[in-house]
């Protein structure tokens, strides 16, 4: 329908990037959707960065959990172990270029709901762990240590431990940097206009955590420590 004269036609929207389709299912829905919760998260942390960064987080005072502790909740229980660099790690599915490393986080995950769970990037686990300075970048290669299965399903009370991993600039960590770990909690919904069924949304920070980074330069075992290091 035409605007009255004199009054700013309608304009076509902007295109939405691909990505972000898999959200309209649930905004159809008048729900929260995964897509608007991690603007939030993404302003929530940079609001408290310009605030002091660190500081925030005392603020807002969210657990704070140590490497190996676990965060559980009514979907997950997830232990993040270990945070590593090395210089490529084709068997978690991800690529580098010239200048890159890959950022990895080993983690330990249950899934306690009632149905297997994805764990392909925007959903259960990959929703749940996040990286503090980007909340929004999603893993570029998530696998099974064990096999190298990627994307695998978590299983209903079967535990896994996880390798989700981030191409990242080779020069953006060192050894021995602190990298802090955001834990997310989803809450779970149940369609009613466009889907049916039930799924996990709407990611909100629960807990916060501080690894060190390990350097294992070109080594392809990054699942446990090498005992005869430091020898």
């Amino acid at each position: 329908m035409l605007a009255p004269v004199g009054e700013p036609q309608p304009t076509e929207p902007q295109a939405v990037p691909k990505r972000r389709f898999r959200w309209v299912r649930a905004a159809a829905d008048r729900v929260p959707t995964k897509w608007v919760a991690g603007i939030g998260t993404g302003v929530f942390l940079a609001v408290t960065a310009a605030f002091g960064g660190l500081e925030t987080v005392e603020a807002v005072s969210l657990p704070e959990l140590t490497a190996g502790e676990e965060h559980r909740n009514d979907q997950l229980a997830v232990t993040v172990k270990r945070a590593v660099l090395i210089d490529e790690l084709p068997e978690a599915g991800v690529t580098v270029e010239p200048g890159e490393r890959v950022l990895a986080l080993i983690v330990d995950a249950e899934n306690l709901w009632d149905e297997p769970l994805p764990t392909t990037p925007g959903y259960s686990l990959s929703s749940t762990v996040a990286l503090a300075d980007d909340p929004e970048a999603e893993p570029e290669g998530i696998s099974r240590y064990d096999d190298t299965t990627e994307n695998p399903w978590l299983q209903p009370g079967v535990l896994a431990t996880i390798v989700l991993a981030w191409v990242v600039p080779a020069d953006r960590h060192a050894a021995g940097d602190e990298l802090r770990v955001v834990l997310n909690d989803e809450t779970l919904f149940t369609g009613t206009a466009v889907i049916s069924g039930q799924y996990w949304d709407n990611p909100v920070p629960a807990a916060i955590m501080a690894l060190d980074i390990e350097d294992v330069g070109a080594g392809r075992d990054v699942a446990e420590p090498d005992p005869g290091a430091g020898e």
